[in-house]
């Protein structure tokens, strides 16, 4: 009887554990790249919207220029 247990030990329970254990360490390290590849999309994205606000930002001062020169040359006339 203790036999068989023993058998069935090394030859059923111990393969089955080594490969929960190998799927739970491919499920971490999975979670750990997701978890990067959000704090770089996160950072990418605040970075992009700085960009983006300088940018409508500096398009507004040009169309202020722009409009202020329209002025000033419409008061010359």
């Amino acid at each position: 009887m203790i036999e068989t247990i023993q058998l069935i030990m090394e030859w059923l329970v111990a393969p089955i554990a080594i490969v929960v254990w190998y799927l739970m360490m491919s499920v971490s390290k999975s979670n750990t790249d997701i978890a990067v590849l959000k704090a770089t999309m996160d950072s990418s994205r605040l970075s992009h919207d700085r960009e983006m606000k300088e940018m409508k930002e500096t398009i507004k001062a040009i169309f202020n220029k722009l409009d202020s020169i329209e002025q000033s040359l419409r008061d010359r006339k």
